[in-house]
């Protein structure tokens, strides 16, 4: 059989529509992006870094500033475009809308922009999305119902925007870990989501109404308040019963025969009589048991106004006097039952009242400069710390007011306080127990069973630099500082996350006192009132590279540290646990630098935490493209 010989012209042909096909897919993706970036930035020739976006580069084999790729340098898996002073429009239609860019693309980082817009229902073209995260921009509408089809989903951020309508049924999408949606516009009901999946959740601060779905003892109160119309557990608003409900009731009620109604009222007497035995016989072993606990008193230490380091009980003999610690005598009823607790919006001390905090099971954890702290157990078994603060120099109308515009602001890593009480003479604040302790013990301690390795010890850093930003935002009118951020303040929750404690109980003075702000100089403009918080924060970076204590061999750990850079031996100022784990020094230096500027000597000099947050999210993500382009 004799075989047709193919022309070599064809053969060229072929082999040239093949290369402008392959030319053409990158092309368009490459295309694509850049009319991305030309929308959210208004078509601005200012922007930075990414202004070495270009078509005549290729965005993974030039490494474009925010664009993450595979190790084979062939798709893009990733785009970190946040803090990047963005002001133009959202169109996911440029990344979902080419199928090349939208069958690899699994990260979105948008957050800290101005970007206005919506999202648009082509979203649901990019089926491999797993973050997407838009928080703090300007962007409104309704959200997608296409939203809930992308099934690989784990982080969706959509908080602090103008976002409205209902929201989709996201209990579709089984493996979401991370739902916030706080200060926006939406209203309607709550969907069933998979609550035992989420490790982070949020919908605080909008419109939504009707009964919380069963959050089966995940989240708490703060990751549903500022929604007037919810009910329901975990809030302290009763829903009324539904009609149906009502109907039922009445039906049940109406089939009920004689006999089978007094034989209910006859059960209901007994079963209050027991009750009432059994709180006779509770209370008298609680007497018993705060008779004969052991009064635990850690040392005086660095780490002594820390939010975990006493208990309670016997502090207050000094509010009422000759209060004994098996509870309070008749002499003193008058004065306690006119003593007020002021409950803030919380179900976990719901009804709980100033004379339920004297009778309590108590153990003192510690005692510092300011005051004590104490852990409480109430009658539900649930533990409080509470902080006692003595001789603070601000009226109690005064005190009521800064606790109330705390509780107006709410941020994840910010420990709220539950409960506050004001006497002339002392202030009492109630905060939810955290039992994995604070970070100055992880740096300094002797607890091994948590790895705190660099990656950790930079998300912690981010983490409480971006509430602090929120929080001198939120209060800048205010004036209102933390006053004493140390790493000792700083509390690992459940989930160990950072969450700052103690918030806004700085003493109010006119000079310096004898704490580690003491070399600071002080300065009355609104601003530098909060320079002091950055230079704590400073000192806390500091401890995350170095390990070291703030007195580091009798010497200021912020001296020690900048005599040993002034002699160019900034490596040795690391933690040799941080060296050994090959962490990259080009990024240590990075983070090193920010603090050396947060503990600058002129407070004018030092940058805002605003500054600061967005300096370590950028080394952060410097670190996480770095991560991803060593991936196999």
């Amino acid at each position: 059989m004799n075989r047709i010989p193919i022309p070599i012209w064809l053969i060229f042909f072929s082999l040239f529509l093949l290369l402008r096909t392959t030319t053409s897919v990158e092309d368009e993706v490459k295309n694509s992006l850049l009319n991305f970036l030309a929308k959210l930035s208004n078509n601005s020739s200012q922007l930075g870094s990414l202004s070495s976006w270009s078509f005549s580069s290729d965005p993974c084999k030039d490494h474009w500033p925010g664009v993450v790729c595979d190790s084979k340098n062939t798709v893009v898996r990733k785009l970190y475009l946040n803090s990047s002073k963005l002001d133009g429009e959202l169109d996911v239609g440029f990344l979902c809308g080419v199928a090349p860019l939208a069958a690899s693309l699994g990260v979105v980082h948008l957050e800290y922009n101005s970007i206005n817009g919506g999202i648009s229902t082509e979203i649901l073209s990019c089926k491999q999305l797993t973050h997407f995260h838009v928080t703090q921009n300007k962007l409104s509408g309704s959200l997608p119902a296409s939203l809930v089809m992308l099934n690989n989903m784990k982080q969706l951020d959509i908080s602090n925007n103008r976002f409205s309508g209902s929201l989709p049924d996201f209990s579709r999408i089984s493996g979401l870990q991370v739902f916030l949606a706080e200060n926006n516009q939406l209203g309607g009901e709550i969907p069933v989501f998979d609550f035992s999946n989420l490790k982070l959740f949020n919908v605080s601060n909008n419109n939504l109404t009707g009964r919380i779905p069963d959050v089966h003892g995940h989240f708490t109160a703060s990751s549903f308040l500022g929604n007037p119309y919810l009910c329901g557990d975990p809030l302290p608003i009763e829903c009324p019963p539904s009609q149906a409900d009502t109907l039922s009731e009445k039906s049940k009620g109406s089939s009920k025969s004689p006999v089978t109604m007094f034989v209910g009222y006859i059960v209901l007497g007994l079963a209050g009589i027991a009750l009432f035995i059994f709180m006779l016989c509770k209370r008298s072993k609680r007497k018993d048991k705060v008779n004969t606990l052991p009064k635990k008193v850690v040392a005086v230490d660095d780490e002594d106004d820390s939010l975990y380091k006493s208990s309670f009980g016997a502090s207050m003999e000094s509010t009422v006097a000759g209060l004994s610690k098996s509870g309070i005598s008749a002499d003193q009823s008058a004065l306690v039952s006119s003593s007020v607790l002021v409950v803030l919006t919380s179900p976990e001390v719901n009804g709980l009242k100033f004379e339920d905090l004297l009778r309590a099971p108590a153990e003192m954890l510690g005692r510092g400069k300011s005051g004590c702290l104490y852990k409480v157990l109430l009658d539900n078994n649930k533990n409080v710390v509470v902080k006692r603060i003595k001789d603070w120099p601000i009226s109690s109308h005064e005190f009521k007011q800064r606790m109330q515009r705390l509780d107006k602001v709410k941020h994840p890593n910010v420990l709220p306080a539950l409960a506050f009480y004001s006497s002339k003479q002392e202030k009492l604040l109630v905060y939810e127990f955290q039992q994995n302790g604070n970070l100055f013990k992880f740096l300094h301690g002797t607890n091994m069973d948590y790895a705190f390795d660099w990656a950790t010890r930079l998300e912690v850093a981010a983490n409480i630099a971006e509430a602090l930003a929120f929080m001198h935002q939120e209060l800048k009118d205010d004036k209102i500082t933390h006053g004493n951020l140390k790493s000792s303040n700083i509390l690992l929750n459940k989930n160990m996350e950072p969450c700052i404690s103690e918030y806004g109980l700085m003493r109010v003075q006119n000079s310096p006192d004898n704490s580690l702000l003491a070399k600071v100089s002080h300065s009355k403009s609104s601003n530098a009132i909060f320079k002091d918080d950055v230079y704590g924060f400073g000192v806390i970076l500091l401890e995350l590279l170095t390990g070291n204590l703030v007195q580091h061999n009798g010497i200021d750990l912020t001296d020690w540290v900048q005599s040993v850079v002034r002699e160019e031996w900034t490596v040795e100022v690391f933690d040799k646990a941080l060296l050994s784990e090959c962490a990259s020094v080009e990024r240590l230096v990075s983070l090193l630098q920010v603090a050396i500027q947060c503990v600058n000597r002129s407070p004018e000099a030092r940058p805002s935490m605003n500054q600061v947050a967005a300096m370590i999210n950028t080394i952060k993500d410097e670190d996480e493209r770095s991560a991803v382009s060593f991936e196999p």
